[in-house]
């Protein structure tokens, strides 16, 4: 019997996951389709019910449901509730498990692919969402220096700020268990067990004077904003200006479609180097794969499926 797996979210059209998805499954000869479930937030519950049954095998989760998935799900893991977001579903047996493979996803990139040691540094992330949160508590355990957090609701960074803030004092030791029983994927599931100094995290108006002199010092540049992406209204768009692009820095966008963002272009120009979501994409979902399935990911075959879709 054919079984199946897919992607929740609501605006969904430019996902590329179908594609490196489908590529693992077929790699093991696996009779599982991957698809998209376009979802509005009034038929989310209808959407996690339907991975419920015995035909699907688990559903990766992305926005606008990252966080709102979690009170729908039987159980999660350590990370989903330090985080406060899951992005990937697991049905074992018609209980469906909860996890998050975003932060390790988005650390793995980092390091392997972005050759950046985030220990020491300080880092300035745009956004707040349930990518971000992913990726501050990622930055947090890995012993960033400094983060400093913003968006254009500013009372969603200052909650994060105090969210990270609290999840320092709770977790003085080793990492929460990035999932239940999940198999570690190139590293993915050591997030490292924290700074031996207090992170420094703060909220900061990007209308606040001191904003500009931050972002140009800082060693770490991300975007957890979907400012940018293809098929959105902020198509060719970037969430900074250009004089603000720190040239020193390393700039990461989350974002991963298209692969050079207007605002990879200005890091380009500022002589930044650079890092696209595209390897946290997959990352993530090899970590998916694995959960539902309980076999290595073909990561190769994953990365190479996933810059053809982009091509």
């Amino acid at each position: 019997m054919t079984k199946y797996a897919g992607l929740i979210g609501h605006g969904i059209a430019h996902s590329i996951s179908p594609a490196f998805q489908q590529a693992a499954f077929d790699r093991y000869g696996l009779d599982i389709r991957y698809e998209l479930w376009d979802t509005a937030p009034a038929k989310l519950t209808d959407a996690v019910g339907r991975v419920r049954q015995p035909e699907t095998v688990g559903a990766n989760v992305t926005v606008p449901h990252k966080e709102s998935a979690i009170a729908l799900v039987d159980e999660h893991d350590d990370l989903v509730r330090e985080i406060g977001a899951l992005n990937t579903v697991v049905n074992r047996g018609g209980r469906l498990i909860g996890y998050n493979t975003d932060a390790g996803g988005f650390l793995t990139a980092l390091r392997q692919e972005g050759g950046f040691d985030p220990a020491g540094s300080s880092a300035v992330m745009l956004g707040a969402g349930g990518v971000a949160r992913a990726a501050g508590f990622a930055l947090v355990r890995a012993g960033v220096k400094s983060l400093v957090l913003t968006d254009t609701i500013m009372e969603r960074a200052v909650e994060l700020a105090s969210e990270l803030k609290g999840s320092q004092a709770r977790n003085q030791g080793p990492p929460p268990r990035s999932c239940i029983d999940a198999p570690d994927v190139g590293g993915i599931a050591s997030l490292g067990a924290g700074a031996s100094q207090p992170v420094e995290v703060r909220a900061l108006s990007a209308e606040d004077a001191r904003f500009a002199e931050v972002v140009t010092g800082c060693d770490l540049l991300v975007n957890c904003t979907p400012v940018g992406m293809r098929h959105s209204a902020t198509e060719g768009q970037s969430p900074l200006e250009a004089r603000l692009i720190p040239g020193r820095a390393l700039v990461y966008d989350v974002v991963y479609n298209p692969v050079e963002t207007e605002l990879i272009r200005r890091a380009r120009d500022a002589g930044a180097r650079t890092l696209n979501g595209l390897a946290m994409l997959v990352y993530q979902g090899a970590a998916s794969f694995e959960l539902w399935t309980g076999r290595a990911a073909p990561l190769d075959i994953m990365m190479e499926a996933a810059s053809k879709a982009l091509e």
